[in-house]
This record gives structure tokens, sequence and C-alpha cells, in this order.
């Protein structure tokens, strides 16, 4: 039998990241930064109607799966009024939105489906995708006409899988496009909804929900851990879809379910988003004001769709080294914005990311600009 290290092949596939520029390493936070990384766009995980309501939860662990020990009389009142809220007829509870979108993928489509997906969907949906019997291509990222040849070849139920806000370029899909469509050739519109929950629509019910695209879209992912500050996340859309999923998705029968302190927490926030409608019209005017200052920058460039999250690429010679040096200086200024590279994006889509928030100000974003206008000489 031949000599084999596991080890030295580990190993040997972390040199080669790092000869790459491209292997990961976690950090603790450092403290005191201006805030211009986390997804958590009106500062809810801060609030302390929120933290007071996970405070006097009734246990901080659940104790088991939903269908064992772990569900309770305020999980399933919070799936009631998450159905209500985002107007659908029904919400299953789910411990991310990464599992959310593996579970629904790999359970809801079978063999002999169809899916088709955008090419830049998160990698939660690609891993569902993988898991499933069915059938699936990508399309072109907002491409119609592509999705639309890729249609010639479907078959069974088909879906197709977007965005409702992309999460590394900020842009928006096609939605009321895509859902004429799919409604036109009777396609089932799955809506990932984790960036655009809490933020669009007069309560900020969603995207889908601001265009009144309710009855088009199939199911809906709904993720709490960016703009509802907390964890978790949710499936909304048709009744017999939820009672499928209790049934069959292993992504949910088969782990611990969200402990009562943030089904407290996540009933808080619920609370508060009709309400926060000046803490959204603020975090638009800082968007716009933050791309604004950014558009005046030599050597960087700022796709014109982006909104919340910005992406910042160089002009010429893009390089992960390069993005990692222009994060590490915004960093040493006193803000945080953080590089993305390979494998995360595309080799030579290098990007530092910038997201805005509620609670930054405009005096915020001008230091922040003066510091990129600076740095951005010495790396491009």
């Amino acid at each position: 039998m031949p000599s084999f290290s596991l080890d030295q092949r580990l190993a040997a596939a972390l040199t080669k990241r790092e000869a790459s520029g491209t292997r990961r390493a976690l950090a603790p936070p450092v403290a005191g930064l201006v805030d211009f990384s986390s997804n958590d766009y009106l500062g809810l995980s801060r609030h302390p109607a929120v933290q007071a309501a996970q405070q006097v939860a009734a246990a901080a662990g659940s104790t088991g799966s939903r269908l064992l020990t772990g569900d309770s009389v305020a999980a399933q009142a919070l799936e009631s009024r998450l159905a209500h809220f985002h107007r659908a007829e029904a919400a299953l509870l789910f411990n991310s939105g990464y599992t959310a979108n593996l579970g629904f993928f790999a359970t809801i489509p079978r063999r002999g489906d169809t899916i088709l997906y955008d090419a830049d969907s998160h990698a939660s949906v690609k891993e569902g995708i993988h898991a499933s019997p069915a059938t699936a291509w990508s399309f072109r990222h907002h491409d119609l006409a592509d999705l639309e040849r890729k249609l010639a070849r479907a078959t069974g139920a088909v879906f197709v899988a977007v965005e409702a806000l992309y999460s590394m370029g900020g842009d928006m899909a096609p939605l009321a496009e895509l859902a004429a469509l799919c409604q036109q050739r009777g396609l089932h519109l799955v809506v990932d909804e984790a960036h655009s929950n809490g933020i669009y629509g007069p309560l900020g019910g969603g995207l889908v929900v601001e265009l009144g695209l309710e009855n088009a879209v199939y199911a809906r992912i709904l993720t709490f851990g960016k703009a509802l500050g907390s964890q978790g996340a949710a499936i909304v859309g048709p009744a017999v879809l939820r009672d499928y999923l209790v049934n069959f998705c292993r992504a949910f029968i088969y782990t611990t379910a969200l402990p009562p302190l943030t089904i407290a927490g996540l009933t808080a926030a619920y609370d508060l988003l009709p309400a926060l409608a000046a803490e959204r019209e603020k975090l638009f005017h800082l968007s716009h004001y933050l791309k604004a200052q950014l558009h005046s920058l030599p050597g960087l460039r700022v796709p014109p769709d982006s909104h919340i999250i910005h992406p910042v690429f160089f002009t010429r010679c893009p390089g992960p080294e390069q993005v990692r040096q222009l994060a590490a200086a915004v960093q040493a200024a006193g803000f945080d914005g953080r590089a993305i590279v390979a494998p995360t994006v595309p080799a030579g889509t290098e990007r530092l990311r910038l997201i805005v928030h509620a609670f930054n100000t405009e005096e915020q974003i001008e230091g922040l600009a003066a510091v990129l206008a600076r740095s951005a000489r010495f790396t491009a």
C-alpha cells in the first residue's frame, strides 16, 4: 500500500493558496473601527429593545430539533407573523440563510426537473443545487435572453433562482421582468432576499413586497443575519411547501432548532421594522452619498447600479494583494472595509467591499473617501 500523508496534501493546498494571495485566516475584529463592512444595515443587532427581549427569553438553548423538543409556541407565532408580514401563505424557520437555500434546492426540485440559476448566485444556492437530483444550468448574470435560451432544454418543473440584491455587487435582479417571464412560461421563481429583507418595502417587507410580486414568486428565502441584526432565516411561500419541507427537508429535520433567545430577538426586531422608515430613508441617502464620493476618486471604479453594498475596483492592474493593501490602509485609518478576493469572487475581479448603514454619517463617508483617495495612489 503506497505511503500517503493527508496532512501533506492539506498543507500543499494551503501553500498554493498562499502563493496566489488568496489564503484565508480568521482574525478577531478590531475594536473602534467605523463600520463599513457588516451586514447590520439598520443597526438592529445593537438596538436596546432587541437586546432586552433576548435577555428575558425563557431559555438559552432549544434542546433539540423542531420535530422533537425544539419547537415552541413562540417559534410558531413568529412563523405566522412572518407569513402575514411578507404576504405569504406560510413560513418555516431555518438556522441560517445557507441552510435554507441548501434545504430548499436539495429537497424541492426532483429528478426530471430543471433549475436555472443566475451565475452570480450565492454559494449556498449552488450547494443546494449540487445536492439536488434535478438538472441545473446557470444563465449569465441578469441576462433574460440567456435564461430563455436555456429554457429550451428544460424539463419537468422549472425553477428560476435569483437574488433580490446581490451580495458581492450590490446590484438588484430585474425582478419584475423575471416574474413576468415566469408567469408566462409557468416557471417557479425563487428569490433570495438575504440582503433586501427589512430594507425595501413600506414596512421593510423586502423587494418582492415593494414591487407587489408576492403572488408571482413561488418562494422567498428571508435571512435574518443582515438587516434584522440576528441569525436564522425563513422560507416563505405556499402552505403545501411548508408542510413538504417539514416532512422531507433534511436541513430542517435533522438540526437543533433556533434557541428561544434568538426567537425573542427576531420577534422584537419585527416589532420595530414598521417604525424604521426614517432609518431606511437615511440608509438610502447615505448609500447614494457614499457612491457619489467614490465616483470622484481617480484610479478606482464603482458600478453605477450598486446599492447599499458598493464594490470598489481598481481601474487597472487588479489583484488580491492590491485589494488587501487598500483594505489594510482603510482599517489603519479607523474604518472597517474588507477585501473580497478569489475564490469568493472570480480571479481578476477582486474588490474592496464597502457597506453603508443607517448609523453611519456623511462625515464618516467623507473621511473614508479621503483615505481611499490617498491610499489608491500607492496600490494602483
